[in-house]
């Protein structure tokens, strides 16, 4: 039987800060000792449609300690997502209706399951504990935590000392999720390190209710697929998890090699200095990171599609094997040095330099098998190609004779 102390380690690898790891062996050495699985709550408003890789470093955590056979608590924010949390924000969030958080929950719920086991997953509302919750029990709650407590966090100060306003159905949002640990009796939280104020709050308020305080796991924000920012679709730097095999396994190709030890320590659970051991011992980076695609694909569209997406990547990046019916486009002496935007804009079927303008922004442009950005000076010649998009291909010929 593996020791406590190993068994910690492995569930603390990668992880930011954990409040705290005495409590955790704490938690787990009972649980061996009385049979009874830890209750590890996952709390997630659906507030958009669907999630990236950058939400499933918390999920793969989450995984681990399925595997241990622990009692993993998938939490629907149906009530606390129609207020929006209010972490990390310059202004209050748009309320969603009850009908947008419903349809969100769904697609969440369905991705969720490509990384979490389904048959070990306890899925939870908390409106069955949050909507009959009455005036009397929530002047109870809000008994337990002061205001200058609330306003210790950064965004609400960075709000105050700015002039922006901060509306009171905000303050209450930190104390229901603080509830959803009571009612749930949650042993262990994960979250990303923006949550480190809310579990606290919720470490707090548990022992207001006369429970034992969570364990805190604060897991890092992954960076997107350029190596520097975080994953934000926003920034046209994520991977969503349910786009086509081909587009994972290909995004994941395209990221800085030096950003994989992280990547296969927050998505795969692997130490990172394995990874470096593995490239100073000799192995090649590419296969190294073809490695990581392979597995990343696999995870969630099945080893079938993993392994052909990594054919058609080799067919088509490696071996610069561009689809027969590519549009051609004629090269023109201009292409030897050219802008990005000029390129792009130039492209058959592209209706505005606009539109080439946003696709360079978010990186959905690729020269050769290297990705464009706005403000880049390109190179091409006959035999180049150009990716646009998940699908679209230009093939770069030569000039027609006169």
């Amino acid at each position: 039987m593996q020791d406590i102390s190993s068994i910690v380690d492995w569930l603390v690898n990668g992880a930011d800060d954990v409040v705290s790891r005495d409590l955790l062996a704490a938690k787990i050495e009972r649980s061996r000792r009385t049979g009874q699985p830890l209750i590890v709550k996952l709390g997630v408003d659906p507030t958009a449609p669907d999630i990236h890789l950058g939400h499933t470093v918390v999920l793969e955590k989450l995984r681990q300690f399925q595997e241990l056979g622990h009692q993993v608590v998938f939490l629907i924010g149906d009530m606390t997502g129609r207020i929006g949390d209010p972490s990390g924000r310059s202004d209050t969030r748009r309320q969603l209706t009850k009908a947008d958080v419903a349809a969100f929950a769904k697609t969440y719920v369905a991705q969720a399951v490509k990384v979490l086991n389904p048959d070990s997953v306890s899925l939870r509302y908390n409106s069955e504990w949050l909507e009959p919750l009455t005036l009397a029990g929530l002047i109870e709650l809000m008994s337990h935590v002061t205001l200058a407590r609330i306003l210790e966090r950064d965004d609400f100060q960075t709000r105050f000392s700015e002039h922006f306003p901060i509306h009171l159905h905000e303050l209450l949002y930190p104390l229901m999720q603080a509830y959803d640990s009571v009612a749930l009796k949650a042993d262990v939280e994960l979250g990303g390190t923006d949550q480190r104020f809310n579990i606290l709050t919720a470490r707090q308020i548990q022992e207001a209710y006369g429970l034992e305080p969570e364990v805190g796991l604060f897991m890092p924000l992954l960076e997107g697929t350029d190596g520097v920012r975080k994953m934000s679709k926003s920034l046209g730097n994520y991977i969503g998890v349910d786009e086509p095999a081909d587009e994972i396994f290909g995004k994941v190709m395209s990221i800085p090699d030096d950003l994989m030890p992280r990547w296969y320590q927050l998505l795969l659970g692997e130490r990172p200095n394995t990874i470096t051991e593995r490239i100073a011992a000799g192995e090649n980076p590419r296969d190294v990171k073809a490695q990581l695609a392979h597995r990343l694909t696999a995870r969630f569209w099945g080893e079938d599609a993993a392994q052909r997406a990594q054919e058609q990547f080799e067919r088509t990046f490696r071996h610069r094997e561009v689809p027969e019916d590519a549009p051609q486009v004629p090269f023109a002496p201009w292409m030897q040095k050219a802008q990005a935007l000029d390129l792009v804009a130039s492209l058959p079927g592209m209706p505005s330099r606009q539109e080439a303008r946003r696709l360079l922004t978010q990186g959905a442009v690729t020269v050769d098998g290297l990705r464009l950005g706005m403000g880049v000076m390109v190179s091409l010649g006959p035999g180049s190609w150009v990716k646009v998009g998940k699908r679209r291909y230009f093939r770069i010929t030569e000039s027609p004779r006169d």
